[in-house]
């Protein structure tokens, strides 16, 4: 699923995406690290929302028309996971063949190498292919809890 963020593609594992729903507000949660935005109710169900971009060390994202929030299903150590992503829109399906996948470079996306799970090539360009599992690893979010406890901040959310 090839996601727009800040006038950059990026591309996200299909077999991981639940839905893609309209952005909704959601409830801020305190002492949350400021990439948390909050949580939404998805059909009773208590699901936390994250700006990705404030997620790879970005300005917050501006909501318009397209935006939308992509609910991810996945396993983490075991523990199946429910996650909303604050995208500026979704562009498209793409499929890549192992041959379309590069190695990603250690350096010069801007964002953590971990983070990456290659380069898909597509009509002479690059999109970058993002590792969710990483990007969303519930026990980094549980130690940037822990520590925002320890260190009081004015609340950033401004979505």
């Amino acid at each position: 699923l090839i996601v727009q963020l800040q006038e950059e593609a990026f591309g996200l594992d299909i077999t991981v995406v639940r839905e893609i729903i309209a952005y909704v507000a959601p409830t801020p949660v305190p002492m949350m690290p400021n990439f948390v935005l909050g949580v939404i109710n998805l059909r009773g169900q208590v699901v936390p929302v994250i700006d990705m971009a404030r997620r790879f060390g970005r300005k917050p994202t501006t909501i318009y028309k397209r935006s939308c929030i992509i609910i991810l299903d996945f396993s983490d150590d075991g523990q199946r996971q429910r996650i909303g992503l604050v995208v500026d829109a979704v562009n498209e399906v793409i499929e890549f063949s192992a041959q379309q996948i590069e190695v990603p470079p250690q350096f010069g996306t801007g964002l953590r190498t971990d983070f990456l799970r290659g380069m898909g090539k597509i009509d002479g360009r690059f999109i970058v292919l993002l590792e969710m599992k990483k990007v969303l690893s519930l026990e980094e979010m549980a130690q940037l809890v822990a520590l925002r406890g320890t260190e009081i901040e004015p609340d950033e959310q401004t979505v």
